[in-house]
């Protein structure tokens, strides 16, 4: 089987849009329920009536995960602890994107954008509730966005539509008949740079019926700008989603997947042959367990034996996957570093090399949720900040009229550096600095990341006060020396 064939069996609904389908389908790669459409456990070779279930039509018993494994790993280089961009730009604007980073655990949401949007696409909806900024993840499979003609890069509007039970909507104060509890509704909202617009439910069956605005959940947030970023995963999507990180390696995926769950029932076989008896008296019948279902044979030579298989298969499957595991892995730019054959410690260089197609797909997407996703949310921080009565509300603070021209981002090292690589590197900076081709702002600037210096201007201040102690203890370690030379002669 195929990702093809799979995504056929996948249910689509006429109603919504294709995209709406293919990244459903996606999104069950990325959480391990693709297998799900498919009835039959692998175990099950035979059917209620007795026929024989093929292969393809069972669910797979082992499931890899390798696509989620590449996507946790790409996206781990970019949002993680030890990952995550620092701001750069005016200083009031940096002190308050630092706060909301720490306030709203920003680094935790990024991850969770990166990771939904490995499908192709995800949006991030901007809400400020009592002058206090929050960020909500959305998966695209429902949401429609409109780009404005003029600015082809600038959203206009965004609308989410799906479908929901009567039963649902009426535990969310919605007035559904009981007796309509299993009927499905329309469900819609929409956002533009002025309000976020909600409509009544309205029946499925009614196709002709507009939806109404439902006055009483809709709301007017008067930002001016529209509160969602949508973020393309890759280049080499389409108008509205970006390319998938892993869909070139489903395909392989799903046959390690077969191959690793008919390994595994052969060797479950091998534990418990089949065993044949051949007797005279015998009359041929089915069986359908091991040794102890034997498969008699009516024959003049009677004997008995095990049907048993040569366990070199099982070594042959294993190669198959190793070479399988390398060409997904090759395909989706995932590490395909071995860590049972590194013998000693190697220095962040030498693991940079060993990961370079991993860090190469995490360098594309820094391009897509940080210069893209991430910048846009400190803008529109900075933008809310003097739209906002009061300004924003972050770690108890009050900010306004932040400055947004003049950001951007610094990323770290991919990996921390080794005791050796810090010494080095310090003996570089050091003869930079001496020569006069560097100046110690930007040697503490380089170094920030790797000692975790959050306040560069704060530590040039104690550099400053430093050196001046320690000029202030010379001069009155001199005068101390020349007060005692005249009495030493």
């Amino acid at each position: 089987m195929d990702w093809h064939a799979l995504i056929s069996q996948h249910p689509k609904d006429s109603g919504l849009p294709d995209r709406c389908h293919r990244i459903s389908a996606l999104t069950s790669v990325l959480d391990g329920t693709l297998y799900n459409v498919i009835r039959h456990p692998f175990s099950m070779e035979m059917s209620d009536g007795g026929e024989y279930v093929p292969l393809h039509k069972r669910r797979p018993s082992v499931k890899s995960g390798l696509c989620r494994t590449v996507v946790d790993d790409s996206v781990a280089l970019l949002f993680s602890e030890g990952h995550f961009p620092s701001f750069r730009g005016d200083e009031k604007a940096v002190e308050a994107i630092q706060a909301f980073v720490k306030a709203s655990k920003l680094n935790e949401i990024m991850i969770d954008v990166a990771t939904r949007g490995s499908v192709g696409s995800v949006a991030v909806l901007f809400q400020i509730l009592k002058g206090v900024p929050y960020l909500k993840v959305m998966p695209t499979a429902c949401l429609t966005p409109e780009w404005d003609p003029e600015a082809p890069d600038q959203l206009l509007r965004v609308t989410e539509k799906y479908k929901v039970r009567g039963r649902d909507l009426r535990l969310q104060g919605y007035n559904i008949p009981v007796d309509a509890d299993a009927e499905k509704f329309w469900f819609q909202r929409c956002w533009d740079d002025q309000d976020e617009t909600w409509f009544q439910p309205i029946p499925c069956s009614e196709t002709e019926r507009l939806p109404a605005v439902d006055s009483e959940r809709s709301l007017t947030h008067g930002l001016g700008f529209l509160p969602v970023v949508w973020v393309k995963n890759l280049p080499g999507g389409d108008a509205v989603d970006g390319a998938c990180t892993f869909e070139a390696a489903i395909d392989t995926v799903i046959e390690i997947d077969y191959q690793l769950s008919q390994a595994g029932r052969a060797l479950r076989y091998a534990g418990d042959p089949r065993l044949m008896v051949r007797d005279a008296g015998g009359e041929n019948r089915p069986i359908t367990g091991g040794a102890s279902n034997a498969i008699v044979l009516s024959d003049p030579a009677a004997d008995a034996k095990f049907l048993e298989i040569n366990g070199t298969a099982a070594a042959a499957v294993e190669s198959y996957v190793r070479y399988l595991r390398h060409l997904a892995l090759e395909s989706i730019h995932g590490s395909r570093a071995d860590p049972e054959k590194m013998s000693a410690a190697q220095s962040g260089r030498a693991i940079e090399m060993l990961n370079q197609g991993l860090i190469w797909l995490a360098d594309r997407l820094r391009i897509s949720y940080g210069e893209g996703a991430l910048m846009a949310i400190a803008r529109m921080l900075c933008l809310a900040s003097s739209r906002v009565k009061g300004g924003l509300i972050i770690g108890g603070k009050a900010y306004r009229d932040l400055g947004a021209d003049g950001l951007s981002l610094a990323w770290p090292r991919w990996y921390a550096p080794t005791a050796e690589d810090r010494r080095s590197e310090a003996t570089t900076l050091g003869s930079l600095v001496n020569s006069g081709l560097m100046s110690h702002q930007t040697a503490v600037s380089v170094l920030a990341q790797t000692y975790d210096i959050e306040d560069i201007d704060a530590e040039m201040s104690l550099i400053a006060a430093e050196k001046a102690k320690a000029l202030k203890q010379a001069q009155a370690a001199a005068a101390t020396i020349a007060a005692t030379e005249p009495l030493a002669g």
